[in-house]
């Protein structure tokens, strides 16, 4: 008859757990999965499933017990961990966002906010375009399991223990928070550039033609304009998107000591 000690029985409950903890952080925040739709039962079932399939090749501390001072830091640890990982590519979605918010203001559409079905938000129609856009660009490059896949390196190259991220790993992070308005400048730029100079033919009208209503006729052509303009820049958006989400999982393999 076969026997489990408590020890043992510690060991097999903190394989799945602590892993569990890490994958289930970062789905909290990631995109795609830490969208507002997608329920939170599912991401639960998805990292418990996750951790299960992993759980034997993670290699657990020794000497620790799954009720003990230790046991908490090294869950604190991997929440910490998985939110950085989340986070640092949730802020490539976001600049994408912010960058159809800059182009929005330019061509007259900042009014018309609509409900974010990713962030739950209300956000700017074109921003909420570019974001369901760049979301399933993301999906088609299989981001998705790229994701999952450095978090299971992430458990080799980073193991569980007390000591996880430190300072300079956290400081990169607050540093990688620039992106979000460098990347939306980069995208944003080559349309914000086009309205302007649509403005500024606008304002020598409005020089030329006193008598004429600008706000009778610029905002319908204002608004035209600024539409074949998000059509042509489209390619600059996706490539702008790839240049970033590459940079992203250089980050997270950085960060998961790859």
């Amino acid at each position: 008859m076969m026997t489990i000690t408590s020890k043992e029985l510690e060991q097999g409950i903190g394989a799945v757990f602590w892993p569990f903890v890490r994958i289930g952080s970062c789905f909290m925040v990631a995109p795609v999965f830490g969208a507002v739709s997608v329920p939170m039962q599912l991401r639960i079932v998805l990292a418990g499933a996750v951790a299960l399939l992993i759980a034997p090749l993670v290699p657990m501390p020794s000497g620790v017990a799954l009720l003990s001072g230790a046991s908490v830091l090294i869950t604190v640890q991997q929440v910490i961990i998985g939110v950085a990982l989340g986070f640092s590519l949730q802020l490539v979605f976001e600049a994408l966002s912010l960058g159809g918010q800059i182009i929005a203001n330019g061509m007259g559409l900042s009014l018309s906010f609509n409900l974010d079905p990713l962030n739950g938000t209300s956000t700017p129609a074109l921003g909420q375009l570019y974001m369901v856009l760049v979301t399933l660009l993301f999906l088609l490059l299989d981001g998705h399991t790229a994701l999952i896949r450095i978090l299971v390196e992430g458990f080799r190259t980073l193991p569980i223990g007390t000591t996880g991220l430190g300072p300079r790993a956290l400081w990169t992070v607050a540093n990688w928070g620039s992106v979000l308005f460098s990347g939306a400048l980069a995208v944003a730029l080559p349309a914000v550039t086009a309205l302007l100079v649509a403005n500024l033919a606008f304002g020598v009208m409005s020089r030329a033609a006193p008598t004429l209503n600008l706000f009778a006729t610029g905002l319908p052509i204002s608004l035209v304009f600024g539409l074949l303009v998000i059509i042509v820049s489209l390619p600059v958006v996706e490539s702008g998107f790839v240049r970033l989400l590459g940079q992203a999982f250089l980050l997270l393999r950085q960060l998961s000591g790859a």
